[in-house]
């Protein structure tokens, strides 16, 4: 079947992994906006927030908000606060040089392009990144699980991805991820052709077996040709 929309994981995917060091992260930010005494405490616990947020992520795909991570952790975080998070994460954040071609190519070909990203983030805050690099307009839609009830990979994900760009069998659509359970064996299960791009170590999953093995952003257009 003719491939007709093409929905990208975010973080690993358009942006290439990068390991960082979530605590220290959390550190720095905390080290603006708290005196010494409570800056490593506040950033313990916000980090402890966030893992065990994600971990019922991974276990039941429920999703999670900044403001959910906030109120877990015990604290209130001003406008200051997030401007300093997200410019603390600025540089791990830079857009696969590959990507801007690749969509404008899609773009080409008529199919169109989507984005789903599990993540605790606004929406607002991922579309500065994409606008910053250059690739807000090649994106036809996005789905993030911060306005979400489910996270990858529960079908309701994939779904309000392809909601987002208005196509409604899954058969037409293929997903391309870096993770095997959350991006490959989602997408997989949703009905959906599923591409992962190496990159992230992130861990095996029998059960999330890809239609195809890509290293770079470039290789997934042979891939389409064959479909």
């Amino acid at each position: 079947m003719a491939v007709e929309a093409v929905i990208f994981d975010w973080g690993g995917t358009l942006t290439p992994w990068i390991p960082v060091d979530h605590h220290q992260l959390w550190l720095d930010v905390c080290g603006l906006h708290f005196p010494a005494d409570q800056a490593y405490q506040v950033a313990t616990a916000i980090h402890a927030a966030e893992t065990e947020l994600w971990q019922a992520c991974d276990q039941s795909q429920q999703s999670a908000t900044l403001d959910h991570l906030f109120q877990r952790a015990g604290i209130v975080a001003n406008d200051e606060f997030l401007a300093s998070y997200f410019t603390a994460w600025e540089p791990h954040t830079a857009t696969d040089p590959e990507a801007a071609p690749l969509l404008r190519e899609l773009r080409a070909r008529d199919v169109k392009v989507g984005v789903l990203s599990n993540t605790m983030w606004p929406r607002s805050a991922h579309e500065r990144v994409f606008i910053r690099d250059g690739i807000f307009s090649l994106i036809d839609g996005a789905a993030y699980s911060s306005e979400l009830a489910r996270a990858k990979p529960h079908a309701e994900a994939f779904r309000a991805a392809m909601a987002a760009i208005g196509v409604t069998d899954p058969a037409t659509c293929v997903f391309v991820g870096d993770r095997p359970y959350d991006d490959i064996y989602g997408a997989k299960r949703a009905g959906m052709r599923a591409v992962l791009i190496r990159g992230s170590h992130a861990p095996a999953f029998d059960a999330g077996v890809p239609d195809a093995v890509i290293s770079r952003l470039s290789g997934l257009l042979p891939h389409l040709d064959s479909w």
